[in-house]
C-alpha cells in the first residue's frame, strides 16, 4: 500500500495529497473492495514548497486512516493480494483475497525531488492492562507478554 504524496502543480487544479496507491493490492473502501489503483482523498491541494504533516494509522489488516496536517483524508481496511499492475509474478505468492498483516515501510521518490523530516514510528501492539508499569494508553492490540 502506497501512501501517495503529492504537491500542487499550481495551475489552479486539485491535486490532493494522501492518497492510496496499491499496485497488486485491493482494499475495502465505503464498504466494498476497490480495485482502483489508486484511490484519492480528500485532501486540500498543498502548492509551492511546504511542510506538509503525513500520518498513516495501521491497525493491521482492519482499518487504516490517512490523515493529512490533523485531518483524516482517507480511510480503508482490509488489504488484500489482488487486482493488477503486477506482472512476472509467482503464483504461490500472489494469492488473490489473502489479508495482509504485516509488510514493510519505504519512503521513495518517484522522479521528483521530496524532504521527509521527524519521521516516527510507533508500535500500537503492547501491555493493555491498566495495572502494569509497561501499560501505554494508545495500545489498540494486546500483548500479553509485554505486561511482563
Amino acid at each position: 500500500i502506497e501512501f501517495q504524496i503529492l504537491g500542487g502543480l499550481g495551475d489552479g487544479n486539485p491535486r490532493p495529497t494522501g492518497n492510496m496507491c496499491s499496485p497488486g493490492t485491493d482494499v475495502v473502501f465505503h464498504g466494498v473492495i476497490d480495485n482502483r489503483h489508486c484511490i484519492p482523498s480528500t485532501s486540500k491541494t498543498y502548492d509551492g514548497d511546504q511542510w506538509v504533516k503525513g500520518e498513516v494509522i495501521v491497525l493491521g489488516d482492519s482499518l487504516i486512516t490517512h490523515i493529512i496536517n490533523g485531518d483524516t483524508v482517507l480511510q480503508y481496511s482490509k488489504p488484500q493480494i489482488g487486482g493488477g499492475v503486477v506482472h512476472n509474478y509467482d503464483p504461490k505468492i500472489k494469492q488473490d483475497g489473502k489479508l495482509l498483516t504485516e509488510g514493510f515501510i519505504a519512503l521513495q521518490s518517484e522522479g521528483q525531488p521530496v524532504d521527509f523530516r521527524n519521521i516516527k514510528i510507533l508500535n500500537l501492539k503492547g501491555c493493555m492492562d491498566p495495572k502494569s508499569k509497561k501499560y501505554k494508553s494508545y495500545f489498540v492490540k494486546e500483548d500479553d507478554k509485554a505486561c511482563r
